[in-house]
């Protein structure tokens, strides 16, 4: 097959199409616009680049249309463009995410972007999501404002920062009640709050699931709560291994309770065995942080006070 032919059947069969075609289904509420999550049992594959890529979130397999049907089905190069050849008339249900109708306009920088929201407020709608919806409490929403680490999103989402070495915004993570994505332009780092300089670094999935723990877990003035955004970018990994690295740190996986949270889990501790240092695994009882929040303030098991963390 010629160059040009291989390229125009991989501009004309996307991975969605050979997801659904070997069994995927697509999982709405973890999907993105630029990530759009597929499920078969306990296999996860993350669509990504407008159907032309992908990666597998349990390993380190990744790439364009021919090397996943590769990947799935354990066949070579010359197999597998005859089976993309074959679902070229094959139309996948998987939603296509349209860009918006209307004139591009330039975007505004990521810092200028951040700084334009305003940090939420009592009754905000930002404040009453957190409050209401993620069921944070009071202490744990003003600390983190106050360590300047959230932003209004737009129809009462939240906007949760994540910075560089220097404290510089580099991104962000967006949640809303019906939301939920990463900044348009951003790069994932990681979420922090707490003590920048503790010993103890819990590492999450999610910056809610960041703010879950510190308000279930009794005052600790050692421990820095970070989110990797659920993602696992060079940038991420290096600011793990920072961390890692430090005198006397300890690591601890506080990742999900599910296949996915163990694969992280699983990377943080081999991270910790090259950095030597202290490391331990911390499971919600529920599928996330979150969820184990609401499960314990329905059963009233919360402490109504405590002591904000300092950011």
């Amino acid at each position: 097959m010629e160059k040009n032919d291989i390229e125009e059947l991989r501009a004309r069969v996307g991975c969605a199409a050979v997801l659904e075609h070997e069994g995927f289904s697509i999982d709405r509420k973890e999907s993105t616009r630029r990530a759009v999550k597929f499920r078969r049992d306990d296999d996860i594959v993350i669509v990504i680049h407008d159907d032309r890529g992908w990666f597998d979130a349990r390993s380190d397999a990744k790439g364009d249309v021919f090397a996943l049907v590769s990947y799935l089905n354990g066949i070579g190069f010359a197999e597998a463009l005859a089976a993309v050849g074959n679902l070229v008339a094959f139309q996948p249900n998987a939603p296509v995410w349209e860009k918006p109708v209307g004139h591009t306009q330039k975007m505004a920088s990521i810092t200028d972007r951040w700084n334009h929201r305003r940090r939420p407020w009592r009754a905000s709608a930002t404040w009453i999501y957190l409050q209401q919806c993620r069921a944070l409490p009071c202490h744990i929403i003003s600390a983190a404002i106050e360590a300047d680490v959230l932003r209004e999103g737009p129809y009462g989402s939240m906007w949760a920062k994540h910075a560089d070495e220097a404290g510089a915004v580099i991104g962000w993570e967006e949640r809303g009640r019906d939301w939920r994505g990463f900044s348009t332009g951003g790069a994932k780092l990681i979420f922090r709050f707490g003590m920048n300089s503790a010993r103890r670094i819990c590492v999450t999935e999610a910056a809610i699931d960041a703010l879950s723990l510190a308000a279930i877990e009794p005052t600790r003035p050692d421990t820095l709560y970070v989110s990797t955004g659920g993602g696992w970018s060079p940038l991420t990994a290096l600011a793990l291994e920072n961390l890692a690295s430090r005198e006397g740190a300890w690591l601890v996986a506080a990742t999900d309770n599910n296949v996915q949270g163990e694969v992280f889990a699983d990377r943080l501790r081999q991270m910790a065995d090259r950095a030597g240092c202290d490391f331990s695994r911390l499971r919600p009882q529920c599928e996330d942080w979150n969820e184990e929040l609401k499960e314990r303030r329905e059963r009233g098991e919360l402490p109504h006070t405590r002591t904000a963390h300092q950011g």
